[in-house]
Order: structure tokens, then C-alpha cells, then sequence
């Protein structure tokens, strides 16, 4: 590990030696955390075939801020849902790792996004985290751009900037693509990644078709926004994780919040069939399948209207969906449940990650189906939840687990029933696995992180990143 005070000893040399080298070269991330970790030595802390990971990818500052150069900045990131911003000039305010974004519908009626810092002096443009405006004005001097971000207004132009002031170049910075996929805005500051289509792929496009063919979906006014002290991975990790449920949740399940059909004790849980699918750059379903037993398991207990509606919107996605009740995980930060939320966890320095609750449901439900959305919402996930408060306690140690020198030395295990589930191809989805309770989609995550932490570009991810697993995982 490379300390702070040798890397700016370090940047001092490569001023000395280098004096034509690029600006963002010697004060940007790329060439500083290039020499703190090789890619080689990125790859190396996740291995696949021992299922370790190294745990200062938890806990290194200089490893954080590689990510949001490599991953954050790269990637498509989930912005919004169309329904919060229905009309020209409504507007939400969001991440692109730390960087405060605003999604935006143009008066064309495009989403744009644009960064909520003035090109003058780098004040904030937008204090509000949703509404509506006409157009963005700094209220440090007055700079002022319309709803795509381009440079309308500045006072004194003729006066002090003698109309010389090149207002082309000088708008909001946008993203480099914007685009939706059935209802969900996503945004890329790469300009150079691929489309939204191709980034998704077959298991990412399926994880969000989950959610987005409930039918005609209208966001839940109020994000549910709190922070937990710890690392991002650790609660993206999470979703994926069924061994934990029988000893965390347990007194939330002996209280009823698991739902319809849901098992309690350890055991039961550990002897239930899982369905995972893994697809490229990261993205990942994983969880319980299922099963006639399941099904009527919770017939019995009183399937509420949420499973009989989740049953018939993956009766219309074909065989593979029906077969799977887990989680999707778009990568990197984006989780949709089983249910009728969806969650970013959004970095905010190696230790600390700000959870975001969104809920989505049908403009067509009856006030009482509303209700019970509603309720379910608020008290299984979310600050008020009964879930999350557990498994933040255990990621808040889990990190702090990381940040030790002789803990450092020693990786974590994501072995659980590697090699023993079967990679299956079928007609009319992607492929999948069949197992027992896994860590699939935890490792898949990890290894997938490691290609974007090694990939110096766009075209270098593409062309090495690992492809989805053959024969066994």
C-alpha cells in the first residue's frame, strides 16, 4: 500500500522529470492511483478460484477513489425514474459517485443530465433535491443556463466581459449519454462506453423488466435517504446474501416481515432451492426459485396480493423469469427487490454510504392495494424498516472489520458452493444456475469489480472483462 504523503512525494517527481506531462495527469487520479495499485495487483485481489477477496478494497482511500474514476464515472448509472420528472422543466437531484447530478426533462422533452456546479466559481446551480425550474441560475453571481445546460445568461456580458466571453463553452458539464430503458433514466459520463442496451444485457435488461412490467408505474413522492458507516460493496454484497436471513432477520421473521411463504429458522432456509443469473460487466439475479412446494407454501400462509401480481408479471417474461424470486443487481450500485422498491447505495468515501429508497408502484391500484404498498415499503426496507437496521450493523462492522492492519492480511471467503451449480441454457432467457443457498452473485460482483478496477478505458473493459460462466460456477 502506497501512503498519501509518497504519492504526493511521488507527484512532485513526476513534475520534476515529466514537466510536459498532462495536467490531469499530475493532479487527476489515473497516473497517481496507477502507481498506489497496478492493475495486475487489482486483479489479484479478487481470486476467483480460491473465492477470496481482499479486504482492503473495503477500507483503502486510494482504492475508493479509483472507483469513482473507473467504475462510477464509467458506467451507466441508474438517475431516475421517467414518473418524477413526467413534465419540461421537472427536475431531480442525484449521484454520479460523489459528483451531484441533476436529472432534467428538456423542453423537447429529452432527460438531460447535467452537474449541479456553475462554471464559474463552482457553486451549486440547484439547491433543491426535486421541483421545477425554467432555468438554473447561480446564485453566487448570476451565471444562468437553460434545461439542456447551455450558458443563457451572465450579467455584465457587454459591460465587463465586452461580449467576448465564449458562452458556447462554457454551459454545465452533461453527461456523455443519456438514455431510458422501460421507464428507468440512466446516465454515463463516458461518452466512449457502450449504449444503455448493450450495457445491461440480457440479465440486466431482465432484472429491471421485473419491476418495470408491473404496468404503468408512477414513483412514491419522498426518497427514503439515510447513511450507514460503511463500504458500498458491502451493502450491494448484501442482496445477494440468503445465508444471513435466518440468523439477522430472525426476530423479524418470527414477527411476519418475511412475507408469504417465506420459511423461518436457519435450516429451512439453507435447504431451499436457489436460481442465479449472471451476465456481463456485473449484473446478477440471485435468490430462492421458485417451486411448486413454495407456491403452495404460501397459499397456505395467505399469499397476499403482491406475490399473485409478481406471479403474473413473470408468467409474461418468460420460463426463466417465472422460476426466480431473487434479487436483481444492476451494477454497480442498484438494487431491485422482490417487491415494489428499489435502492442505490451511494459511496460517500470508503467508510460511509448513503441509502436511497425509491417505490414504485401501479397508477391503477385500488386505495386499500395502495395502502398495503405503502406500509410494506416502510416497514420492511428503508430507515423505518425492520431489515435494513439489522444488516447496517452488520456491514458497519464488516468495514470497520477491513480498515485494521493485521485483518488486512487475511481476505474474505465467498466460497459457499462454488463449482457444484450447473450453468443450464434454455430457450427464452439467459443462462442459469441451479443450487442450493450460494455466494454466486456476491463473487460474480467482486471478479466483475476487478475488470473495471484493471480496464483503463472503455475499450479495454470490452475487450477483457470476464465473460459469463460455462460449465459450472
Amino acid at each position: 500500500m502506497v501512503d498519501s504523503a509518497l504519492i504526493q512525494f511521488l507527484r512532485l517527481i513526476l513534475c520534476q522529470v515529466m514537466p510536459n506531462l498532462n495536467e490531469s495527469d499530475t493532479d487527476g487520479r489515473n497516473s497517481l492511483m496507477t502507481i498506489a495499485y497496478k492493475n495486475e495487483e487489482m486483479l489479484r485481489m479478487v481470486d476467483s478460484d480460491a473465492a477470496t477477496v481482499d479486504r482492503r478494497i473495503f477500507a483503502e482511500q486510494d482504492i475508493y477513489e479509483l472507483e469513482l474514476e473507473r467504475i462510477f464515472a464509467r458506467a451507466w448509472n441508474f438517475m431516475a425514474h421517467g414518473s418524477q420528472i413526467p413534465n419540461p422543466g421537472d427536475f431531480f437531484m442525484t449521484f454520479i459517485g460523489e459528483d451531484r447530478v441533476i436529472v432534467v426533462r428538456d423542453n423537447d422533452g429529452k432527460p438531460q443530465v447535467l452537474v449541479n456546479t456553475c462554471r464559474h466559481r463552482g457553486n451549486a446551480i440547484c439547491r433543491a433535491e426535486e421541483g421545477h425550474a425554467t432555468s438554473f441560475m447561480c446564485t453566487y453571481h448570476g451565471w444562468t443556463y437553460d434545461l439542456k445546460g447551455d450558458l443563457v445568461g451572465v450579467p455584465g456580458f457587454k459591460e465587463v466581459y465586452h461580449e467576448e466571453l465564449d458562452r458556447e463553452n462554457w454551459g454545465l458539464i452533461k453527461a456523455g449519454q443519456v438514455d431510458t430503458y422501460k421507464g428507468f433514466i440512466f446516465a454515463t459520463m463516458d461518452p466512449e462506453a457502450p449504449g444503455l442496451e448493450e450495457f445491461l444485457g440480457e440479465v440486466g435488461r431482465l432484472g429491471i423488466s421485473y419491476l418495470a412490467e408491473r404496468g404503468d408505474l408512477q414513483a412514491v413522492g419522498g426518497i427514503q435517504k439515510y447513511t450507514i458507516p460503511c463500504n458500498w460493496k458491502l451493502a450491494v454484497d448484501n442482496l445477494f446474501d440468503w445465508y444471513h436471513v435466518g440468523i439477522t432477520h430472525s426476530s423479524a421473521m418470527m414477527a411476519g416481515i418475511g412475507g408469504a411463504g417465506r420459511p423461518t429458522g436457519v435450516t429451512s432456509e439453507l435447504t431451499r432451492e436457489h436460481f442465479v443469473m449472471l451476465g456481463e460487466y456485473g449484473h446478477a439475479v440471485g435468490g430462492p426459485k421458485f417451486t411448486p412446494e413454495y407456491v403452495e407454501r404460501a397459499k397456505a400462509r395467505g399469499m397476499d396480493e403482491s406475490w399473485r401480481d409478481r406471479l403474473e408479471v413473470i408468467r409474461e417474461m418468460g420460463q426463466v423469469a417465472l422460476r426466480s424470486i431473487g434479487h436483481p443487481s444492476i451494477f454497480p450500485n442498484l438494487w431491485i427487490t422482490e417487491g415494489n422498491q428499489m435502492s442505490l447505495r451511494l459511496p460517500k468515501g470508503p467508510h460511509s454510504t448513503e441509502i436511497w429508497w425509491f417505490t414504485l408502484i401501479e397508477k391503477d391500484l385500488t386505495p386499500e392495494r395502495h395502502k398495503q404498498v405503502l406500509g410494506r415499503a416502510n416497514h420492511v426496507f428503508g430507515p423505518a424498516g425492520m431489515l435494513e437496521m439489522e444488516d447496517g450493523e452488520n456491514w458497519g462492522e464488516s468495514t470497520h472489520g477491513a480498515m485494521g492492519l493485521i485483518s488486512q492480511r487475511y481476505p474474505l471467503h465467498y466460497a459457499m458452493n462454488l463449482g457444484r451449480g450447473e450453468v443450464i441454457e434454455e430457450e427464452g432467457g439467459p443462462p442459469f444456475i441451479e443450487a442450493k443457498v450460494n455466494e454466486h452473485g456476491q463473487l460474480w460482483t467482486y471478479r466483475a469489480w476487478a475488470d473495471w478496477m484493471a480496464a483503463e478505458s472503455w475499450a479495454d473493459l470490452k475487450a477483457n472483462h470476464t465473460a459469463s460462466p460455462e460449465g459450472y460456477a
